[in-house]
C-alpha cells in the first residue's frame, strides 16, 4: 500500500484477521484434494511440494552445521539438495530426513497460524522462507518457479481483499497438507518396483542400518499425523 510506514506493516503482518466463513475453509479444502488427486493436475502442482521438500533439506542442513552447497529444481518435479560435511551422524540423517517430511510439517504450521487469526503472518512466512531459498537455488527453472510462487503470496498479500487472502492462504495450507502425503504413496509404489534406489528412505536405511521401509512408515505417519491436526485446526475441531 502507498505510503504505509515500517511500523503499520509490522503491524498489519503480525496482527490477527477475522476468522473466514467455514463455508471458504471447506471449500478450499476441496479445491486442493481436487488439485492433489487427479495426475493430470498433480504433475504440475507437485512443483510446489517439490520447492518445500527440498527447502526442508535445506533447512535443516544448514540448521545442523552442514554446508549448503546449492538446490536445483527440475521441471520434472524432481529436485536435489547438496550439503557438505560428514557423510554421516545425526546432521546427515536429519537432513535426509527432512524432505518428505517437510511439506506437511509446514501445512502443519501454517494451519497453527490460520487457526490463531494470523492470515498474513502465514502469507508473509512463505514469502521469507521463499526468498531465504531462492539465494541457494543454481539452476534457471528453479529459480523462475521460486520466483513465481514468492510473486504469487507476495501479490495476494499486498493487494487482494481479506477474503482474496484468506481463501488463498487457506488454500496453500490444504495444499501442503494433502500434497504431503501422496509422495510418499509415490516413493513406496517406485520403491516396490526397484526405481528408487538412492530415494531419500534407502539412503537414511544405510545411514542408520534400519530397514528402508521404516523410514517410508516415518513418513507416512508424519503426513498422516500432520493432516489429521490441520484439518483439526482449520475447521476447528
Amino acid at each position: 500500500m502507498e505510503g504505509t510506514s515500517l511500523g503499520e506493516l509490522w503491524d498489519r503482518v503480525v496482527g490477527t484477521q477475522p476468522d473466514p466463513s467455514e463455508w471458504l475453509v471447506v471449500v478450499t479444502g476441496l479445491v486442493a484434494l481436487s488439485v492433489v488427486l487427479p495426475w493430470g493436475i498433480w504433475r504440475v502442482a507437485r512443483n510446489a511440494v517439490t520447492i518445500a521438500h527440498e527447502g526442508g533439506h535445506g533447512l535443516v542442513a544448514v540448521l545442523t552445521g552442514r554446508r549448503l552447497e546449492g538446490i536445483r529444481l527440475h521441471s520434472d518435479t524432481s529436485g536435489l539438495t547438496v550439503s557438505r560435511g560428514k557423510p554421516s551422524g545425526l546432521g546427515m540423517v536429519l537432513t535426509a530426513a527432512s524432505g518428505y517430511t517437510a511439506p506437511p510439517l509446514l501445512g502443519l504450521a501454517g494451519a497453527w497460524l490460520l487457526a490463531d487469526g494470523r492470515i498474513t503472518a502465514a502469507l508473509w512466512g512463505a514469502i521469507a522462507l521463499l526468498a531465504a531459498m531462492l539465494l541457494m537455488i543454481r539452476n534457471a527453472y528453479g529459480v523462475v518457479t521460486v520466483v513465481l510462487t514468492g510473486a504469487a503470496f507476495f501479490l495476494v498479500s499486498w493487494l487482494t481483499e481479506p477474503d482474496v487472502q484468506a481463501a488463498f492462504a487457506y488454500g496453500a495450507v490444504w495444499f501442503l497438507l494433502l500434497g504431503g502425503v501422496r509422495p510418499v504413496f509415490e516413493l513406496q509404489r517406485k520403491r516396490r518396483r526397484g526405481e528408487a534406489p538412492q530415494s531419500d528412505a534407502d539412503q537414511l536405511g544405510r545411514l542408520t542400518h534400519t530397514p528402508a521401509g521404516l523410514w517410508v512408515l516415518l513418513f507416512y505417519v508424519v503426513a498422516l499425523c500432520a493432516l489429521a491436526g490441520g484439518a483439526r485446526w482449520l475447521l476447528d475441531l
